[in-house]
């Protein structure tokens, strides 16, 4: 097979875990794979340029992919959730007319931006490939021709964490600094259990700025700079990984859980909101625990910090439950052989 990939960018996580790791696996095997990224990346700009000819440039590079696709005469083009974050599919009708087949990737609820928009998209789409089964259950309506894979990680990447020493224990939260208004819905509770048990909150975020608006008042709170070659040794370094999400927020029901596999992968065990894909990631009371309500959360944080030995014994079941259902390895077999019967109609 001849893929391109048309990537959001080399430092979006759609990117770097639903395309790249393929992409090694697709070319092993032989088949030509492309990664065309946006550049710049795609939410985002050069200041030193400005927006709107940021945006040209944008325009621009896409243009000379378009022409690269008609030399190249690719079997399929594979999108990664949209070319353009705007209301436009010009793009991608140039591209699904210049390549045999359109693939759609969806891991978040972009559609919510630019629903008219996704309605076209998903109508052109050859098939949708999606990273959890709420998302799928939003396409079918338009588009029959679904796939199911998550949001997965390379288990060759992601080793087992070394069992804790039995010092302070971490309780840790990674993410992007525009989702630090997460931590809110934990606060509380780590305010209550920073009164009872000695922790660290270590929260690895390129800017951690926006925490101070959120009150964390007695927590030993410790930033560390998000860098891509180190986040799986900064997540190693955790005993226990946090997902809080807000339970009324339709975007949040479509994620595919990401931050919870990276701990689990690892062996760390995950204290994680009960929305979404989050409920069948957490074997409940086996590698983790659900919290909606400060109470919850209270609870299973004390537990866990309070028994390294389970801390450590969720965490391997973790990692087993991340290797069969949530791995590359698992996954990959599946996407290609579901890409090479699309090739093959």
């Amino acid at each position: 097979m001849k893929i391109l990939f048309l990537s959001s960018g080399s430092r979006v996580p759609s990117s770097r875990f639903r395309i790249l790791p393929y992409v090694r696996h697709f070319q092993a095997e032989g088949h030509t794979c492309v990664v065309a990224n946006s550049f710049p990346q795609k939410y985002d700009y050069f200041p030193w340029l400005g927006f709107r000819p940021s945006q040209l440039l944008k325009r621009g590079v896409r243009w000379w992919h378009w022409l690269r696709a008609k030399l190249i005469d690719f079997d399929i083009v594979f999108i990664d959730r949209e070319i353009f974050d705007n209301t436009t599919t010009a793009a991608e009708e140039r591209f699904k007319r210049c390549c045999r087949r359109l693939v759609l990737d969806l891991d978040d609820a972009v559609f919510l931006r630019h629903p008219q928009k996704f309605d076209r998209l998903l109508n052109m789409a050859d098939l949708v490939i999606c990273g959890n089964r709420f998302l799928i259950e939003k396409v079918r309506p338009n588009n029959e021709r679904t796939l199911l894979i998550p949001t997965c990680v390379d288990m060759v990447d992601y080793e087992m964490r070394n069992a804790s020493d039995g010092g302070r224990p971490v309780v840790g939260w990674m993410g992007t600094t525009g989702n630090l208004k997460y931590i809110d819905v934990v606060a509380e509770a780590l305010r209550t259990l920073a009164r009872e048990v000695e922790f660290e909150f270590r929260v690895v975020v390129p800017d951690i700025s926006p925490l101070s608006d959120i009150n964390l008042d007695g927590v030993n709170v410790v930033h560390e700079p998000w860098q891509p070659q180190t986040e799986v040794k900064q997540i190693q370094a955790f005993d226990i990984g946090l997902m809080p999400l807000f339970p009324d927020q339709e975007w949040d029901v479509y994620k595919c859980g990401l931050k919870l596999i990276q701990y689990l992968a690892v062996g760390v065990p995950g204290i994680a909101a009960p929305v979404g894909v989050n409920v069948e990631i957490i074997d409940e009371n086996r590698n983790g625990f659900v919290a909606q309500e400060t109470v919850e959360w209270c609870q299973a944080l004390r537990t866990l910090l309070k028994d390294s030995h389970m801390c450590q014994t969720m965490g391997e079941r973790g990692r087993l439950a991340v290797t069969e259902r949530y791995s590359i390895q698992a996954n990959y077999p599946v996407l290609r052989n579901a890409l090479t019967k699309l090739v093959a109609e």
